[in-house]
């Protein structure tokens, strides 16, 4: 699967969705860094819904630096410091 497939910019995308799109372009070393910045407040804001449907007791993210983004943030919106 592309990122072109995956293009943030779609419309009404599932919280699931936009996380993977996100994620895809965030990871991907071809992607801008100006497309990178766009991703990364999309896929933090889409958190909260996938915290609560379970997803991340089901599934380990495999990059490091991507998980230990998510682990932070949930921390920090945890806590109130996010």
């Amino acid at each position: 699967m592309s990122t072109s497939t995956l293009s943030v910019a779609a419309p009404f995308r599932s919280p699931l969705e936009t996380f993977v799109a996100c994620a895809h372009e965030m990871l991907d070393p071809a992607t801008p860094e100006a497309v990178r910045r766009r991703a990364e407040p999309r896929l933090l804001a889409v958190l909260p819904m996938l915290q609560a449907l379970g997803v991340f007791e089901l599934f380990t993210l495999r990059d490091t630096a991507l998980r230990r983004l998510v682990q932070d943030e949930l921390e920090a919106r945890r806590t109130g410091h996010g």
